[in-house]
């Protein structure tokens, strides 16, 4: 593997990540008007025809030259700033199959249709919006303080993150072989934690995920005559019971391990016996060598269950998703967390000690298995209110998070200014970790103001003043095969600390007045590349953008906290 640029001294691009968020007060309505829009509108995965066309609308408007339809409906923007490493942030667009029930004003009400062909309520409730207008509005950022960096910004707006596809949908499109290879790839995504906390990890932070599709053959017959049928039902109640045991006596105990059966569809009436069941699996590890074992066990599970029942034939198992963990290079997420703390301050800043069961499909533009892996750096942002975080119950973080609206619940809304304005802080900061110019000049870099600044006051405080502590290290001989190490150790003692208000952050110098979200985009302040959603173009096109530019109308209100249920947390598919 080539190694990666050198990254910049942190407090260097602290100190160009100033520069460049002192223009954010000018672009923040538009941002956050954009993230409403999406919020309001959210499209399923492998549809996102809509916020692609919006994205490559705002990145064309930006400077960069565009191309959409990659990978289905990826869209790929590329800004050519002088010499220096290729950086890419990533952004994913898609939504849930959930009916929001968060009682914002600008609460999702869209319906759809699934890929299975079943109308469903649409929801961002993953936060995917937010993840795409903080990804489009740094990119606007950069692009407009190009003094400040050089090198090449790589936007990929990502679709069908949900049915981890879509990343390896736009790598078998060549996105790296028509736009350019990366030397590093960055992604963050909001989280349950509070608003404005950043959360690194070094090495894995999220588990490897499968689902397997399971149809169960049987005999159909009268319900009064058993004893002349297959039953598939008594087959997959037994399939369903067995499956527990997986965890509970074939891994390690000192392993991380899921087996969920989400799906279990059978019969039509009470009193037939139908002539087949289907179930669906899920999967989770934070190792490659106990998701394999997963899955085999599943299978053995499955066929011997229907053999021993005389099923009259073999089960139909199909491997419909699969996820790798999601595995961070060490030596940039240290180099990235540096520079988080640098601008953000310590207290916004926590190392993870565990990873999270969660899954994403961001690593595979890593290219795991590749003889020249990319490195990349995944990490989380919170966006829960700090007063409902406040408010939770339980005595340590960990409990709290186990009882706040996560991300796939229905109440999941993130606090829209704080997480939004760190969203944009974190992807810009990432990107200059790289691409800040690390020479001096005379003017320009001021000094590293307050990280939010919103209407003259900072956020409260986040509950985190202390760095989570680090599991021990592991014995010899206790390691995973592939590389990865065993999850024993998971020790959540300590996510974040006591919640206390910080003091007031001055006004920042030159902020925008007024901020209207009805105000029209920014102008244009490079040649214009757009395309349509669809087929992809190569680069070079000339004729501009079709379709309206989205300027969101203004939210109604402040965002509404639900009260919380009663739900773990996760993260991602």
């Amino acid at each position: 593997m080539e190694a990666v640029p050198q990254a910049v001294d942190p407090q260097r691009v602290a100190q160009r990540g100033s520069a460049v968020m002192g223009l954010v007060d000018e672009i923040f309505p538009l941002v956050e008007g954009f993230y409403v829009d999406l919020h309001r509108n959210p499209e399923l995965s492998h549809q996102e025809h809509r916020t692609a066309r919006a994205v490559a609308e705002w990145l064309s408007r930006a400077g960069f030259e565009v191309a959409t339809g990659i990978g289905g409906t990826g869209v790929v923007g590329v800004l050519r700033n002088g010499d220096g490493p290729t950086v890419l942030l990533r952004g994913d667009m898609d939504a849930l199959p959930v009916e929001e029930r968060t009682g914002l004003p600008y609460a999702s009400t869209a319906r759809g249709v699934d890929g299975d062909g079943n109308e469903v309520p649409i929801m961002h409730a993953c936060g995917h919006d937010l993840h795409t207008a903080c990804l489009v509005g740094t990119a606007d950022l950069l692009a407009g303080a190009r003094e400040q960096w050089s090198g090449t910004l790589m936007i990929v707006a990502q679709p069908a993150e949900e049915t981890v596809d879509g990343a390896a949908g736009m790598l078998r499109d060549g996105v790296y072989e028509r736009f350019g290879r990366p030397d590093v790839a960055l992604a963050q995504h909001v989280g349950p934690q509070p608003a404005g906390m950043i959360g690194h990890r070094a090495g894995v932070i999220l588990g490897a995920g499968t689902t397997l599709q399971v149809r169960i053959h049987g005999t159909g017959g009268h319900a009064s005559r058993p004893h002349t049928a297959v039953d598939p039902v008594v087959i997959a109640a037994n399939i369903v019971n067995r499956l527990q045991t997986i965890v509970s006596r074939e891994v390690d105990p000192g392993e991380m391990a899921v087996v969920t059966v989400g799906v279990l569809r059978a019969g039509t009436k009470a009193n037939i016996i139908p002539d087949e069941a289907y179930l669906e699996v899920n999967t989770r590890a934070l190792n490659e060598r106990v998701g394999r074992q997963l899955q085999t066990a599943v299978e053995r599970i499955v066929r011997a269950e229907a053999a021993a029942s005389g099923a009259p034939r073999e089960p139909e198992i199909t491997l419909a998703q699969q996820a790798g963990v999601t595995d961070n290079d060490p030596a940039e997420t240290a180099a990235l967390a540096a520079a988080h703390r640098a601008y953000f301050g310590d207290a916004y800043v926590v190392d993870f000690p565990e990873p999270f069961s969660g899954s994403e499909d961001f690593g595979e533009f890593g290219l795991p298995g590749d003889d020249d892996p990319v490195p990349y750096v995944f990490w989380f942002l919170g966006g829960t209110p700090h007063d409902v975080w406040a408010a939770a119950p339980g005595e340590t973080p960990y409990e709290k998070l186990g009882t706040l609206p996560s991300n796939h619940s229905p109440f999941f809304a993130p606090d829209r200014e704080p997480t939004l304005r760190a969203g944009l802080a974190a992807l810009t900061i990432g990107a200059l970790t790289y691409l800040a110019r690390p020479e001096d000049t005379a003017s320009g870099v001021p000094q590293l103001p307050s990280a939010f600044g919103m209407d003259g006051a900072g956020p409260a405080e986040p509950p985190a003043a202390e760095p989570y502590p680090q599991p021990p290290a592991e014995p010899a001989g206790v390691s995973g095969e592939d590389g990865a190490g065993s999850t024993r150790q998971a020790d959540m003692a300590a996510l974040l600390a006591d919640d206390e208000p910080a003091p007031a952050a001055p006004e920042r110098a030159g902020r925008h007045a007024g901020g209207d979200l009805l105000d029209p985009p920014p102008a244009p302040r490079g040649p214009v590349h757009g395309t349509e959603t669809g087929p992809s173009q190569p680069f070079g096109r000339t004729d501009p953008p079709s379709g309206p530019a989205f300027s969101a109308p203004a939210p109604q209100g402040a965002p509404i906290s639900a009260p919380p249920p009663a739900l773990s947390a996760g993260v991602g598919p």
